[in-house]
């Protein structure tokens, strides 16, 4: 199992790590989360700089694949050769983003009735593109997850753990990160915005 976490510069730290930091939590033989990158390192919006741990012609052949916002999106989405690069299948792939992120997909073409989840600086790229946009942290159809607002990145990597590990696991997870006197109120609370979405 390999989740890629698309990582542009000016990408937004807590998108990715927060999803990493997350996702790594299962330990499983099989399962690898990366940074995927177009690049050998990139630069967050705050200037961190991240080494890639796979390259982004690598997200065609992953399992699951998370895209997160980042202060370069209109960029982005404005590059023809990154974008081509971007050949998600949700037929076959998880497929989740967060914030800007949901603007890729739209790009992509991959919202088909469909509403999404996203953050307010976002919404008007999406809803002048015909696109729902929802009042909500997370929602998801089938393979598609959107989510919205910086801290809503737990929700997509839940997501991806209960799809793949089940329930139990993605409660693990959480629990393992949440803050300590506070684990079972904010396990359930964060369960209760994906589990509508598992059936």
């Amino acid at each position: 199992m390999h989740i890629a976490i698309v990582t542009f510069d000016g990408f937004n730290e807590l998108d990715s790590l927060i999803a990493l930091g997350i996702l790594n939590r299962v330990k499983r033989p099989d399962w690898r989360v990366s940074l995927c990158c177009p690049a050998q390192s990139v630069t967050s919006m705050s200037g961190v700089v991240l080494q890639a741990q796979s390259k982004l012609k690598e997200v065609r052949a992953a399992d699951a694949v998370v895209v997160g916002s980042g202060a370069k999106t209109l960029d982005i989405a404005r590059n023809a050769a990154l974008m081509d690069q971007l050949d998600f299948d949700p037929a076959r792939q998880l497929v989740g983003a967060q914030c800007s992120g949901a603007w890729l997909l739209a790009k992509l073409g991959l919202f088909r009735n469909q509403p999404a989840c996203t953050d307010a600086k976002s919404r008007p790229w999406l809803e002048e593109a015909g696109i729902e946009v929802l009042d909500q942290p997370f929602h998801a159809k089938a393979n598609l997850a959107t989510a919205g607002g910086c801290l809503a990145s737990q929700y997509l990597a839940a997501w991806i753990i209960a799809r793949s590990e089940g329930l139990e696991a993605a409660r693990e997870a959480l629990h393992y990160v949440a803050p300590v006197g506070e684990k079972d109120d904010y396990v359930e609370r964060a369960m209760s915005n994906i589990t509508p979405y598992l059936a």
